[in-house]
């Protein structure tokens, strides 16, 4: 019989203040696509650093191609035959594509030569990515194409992607499976970390399910639903979304005609863009990743003050030129797509971060109080379900999808009149998704105005009242959710809305 490609015995791996990993084993067989599920915290993104070589367990065994191997770094496992694709990316800002992935090849290759196989593996995939671009020019579906290449390039036999459609559009994640399936049938074996339940069921054959940092089940998930794959994860179904008629009122947050030029020359111009968010409406915009999601909400957030003062209003207020704290105290709450380094201070512990938006417990002369601080932190905490050591845990110590709760928790939780949100559930479990989802209706139920930026049609088609869609720096015309279709959103994402029977008109109005 073939050795198993890889083989984990009893890993234990413990931290001062966690246990992420207890006595876990997994078998992965050559050409398997195998599905490592859990909520967030559950164990997973740390089993798969011990496979790749970036932690080191405390106790086990790890066999690959039936050889015991001790894997001290990434490097031995790349050699090895090991990839991965992190749900946090680890690439450096200040070089280009072609630079990051040249890091992770053999040296011996020029650096055209890893320029021209990126643009081929890019068309070959339909992940369309230019070689020169530096990083921090970026968005973050762009950076995971990148992530994506780069592993592809390494011809890998074991390739681990941890999330890796989580900001990509429903066809490039058709795409993405049809080159998954194809390196399986080719013998590559496939670790796939996801909380998307139906994408497992379509492309895994084999489910390990972790909870609290143990195996809690084995399964073939093609044989499981979302409902039991659900209970598997998370001991119960997620809760249902409550959700009521939309009741609109006054127009809170407007955008009139905003055209800005790019700040660098692989960023989009806006042009011409308009929208209105009323009172008690939850409003999304769609669009593949790259096509001005980011030059648009740096414009609302008020990180780009260039924009005329009319062109984007608050609350009938001119705000263009208005810096984010002017708009916080206008009502303007915002969650950027980066968690680390936008959204929050990696070194910062969770209360501390509180204070980038919130002043509550900011007293007289600027001292901070921090009893109140510690308070209000413990409440989000509790009120998000945040897996954390505490108030004072640094935010880089948290899993992808506690952090995304955190943040999020933190700027409903200041009562928003105005809520901008970019990606809201990335990278976080069935049970997160469904509370951060909720609690984005309550506010709407609530009176808030509302706009949702994801490349998840699914949430949006979920929570939204109407719908935009963003292409090349053009917005469409909005449509309701109930007469919008997935197939002419999909088509609209490539700007083809002008030429959609009785939408013409209103793309001009």
């Amino acid at each position: 019989m073939t050795a198993p490609r890889l083989q984990l015995s009893n890993i234990t791996k413990r931290y001062p203040s966690v246990v992420a990993n207890s006595d876990v084993s997994l078998t992965v067989q050559p050409g398997e696509t195998h599905a490592v599920l859990g909520e967030n915290g559950a164990g997973k993104s740390t089993l798969m650093k011990i496979i790749y070589g970036s932690v080191k367990p405390d106790e086990g065994t790890v066999l690959f191609n039936g050889q015991a191997v001790s894997i001290r770094n990434p490097q031995e496992a790349r050699s090895l035959g090991i990839s991965m694709v992190f749900q946090h990316f680890s690439l450096f800002d200040t070089l280009t594509v072609a630079e990051n992935v040249w890091l992770g090849l053999d040296k011996h290759l020029a650096l055209a030569e890893v320029a021209r196989r990126i643009t081929q593996k890019a068309a070959e995939y339909g992940l369309d990515i230019e070689p020169s671009r530096p990083v921090h020019t970026l968005s973050v579906g762009e950076m995971q194409r990148v992530e994506i290449i780069r592993a592809l390039l390494t011809d890998p036999k074991l390739l681990i992607l941890d999330e890796p459609t989580s900001v990509l559009t429903p066809q490039a994640v058709q795409k993405l499976f049809v080159v998954l399936k194809q390196l399986a049938s080719e013998g590559c074996s496939i670790l796939y970390i996801s909380h998307k339940l139906h994408e497992i069921r379509e492309l895994c054959s084999a489910c390990t399910v972790l909870r609290g940092g143990k195996v809690t089940g084995v399964c073939n998930p093609q044989n499981e639903s979302n409902e039991s794959l659900s209970r598997l994860m998370i001991g119960a179904e997620p809760p249902p979304l409550t959700h009521r008629p939309v009741h609109a009122g006054a127009v809170a947050l407007r955008v009139n005609k905003l055209s800005l030029a790019r700040e660098d020359q692989f960023g989009v111009d806006l042009e011409q863009v308009a929208l209105d968010v009323r009172a008690g409406e939850v409003v999304g915009i769609a669009g593949v990743s790259g096509n001005g999601q980011k030059e648009l909400l740096y414009a609302l957030s008020g990180e780009d003050t260039r924009a005329e003062p009319g062109m984007v209003e608050v609350l009938g207020k001119p705000a263009g030129r208005m810096h984010p704290r002017q708009r916080r105290a206008l009502g303007l709450h915002f969650v950027p797509e980066e968690r680390l380094g936008r959204g929050a201070v990696p070194s910062l512990g969770l209360a501390h971060n509180l204070l980038l938006t919130r002043s509550e417990a900011v007293g007289q002369g600027g001292w901070i109080r921090n009893g109140v601080l510690d308070k209000q932190a413990a409440s989000i905490i509790e009120r998000f379900k945040v897996k954390t050591g505490g108030t004072t845990s640094a935010a880089r110590s948290l899993s992808g999808g506690n952090l995304q709760k955190f943040i999020v928790g933190r700027e409903i939780d200041a009562r928003p009149k105005v809520f901008v949100v970019s990606q809201p559930t990335w990278g976080v479990d069935v049970g997160a998704a469904a509370l951060i989802r909720n609690e984005i209706l309550a506010l709407r139920d609530a009176g808030c105005a509302v706009l949702v930026v994801s490349e998840e049609l699914d949430e949006l088609f979920e929570i939204s009242d109407r719908l935009y869609v963003i292409a090349k720096g053009r917005m469409s015309p909005p449509i309701d959710r109930a007469a919008a279709t997935v197939a002419q959103i999909g088509e609209w994402m490539s700007g083809l809305w002008d030429k959609a029977p009785g939408q013409k008109e209103a793309a001009h109005v």
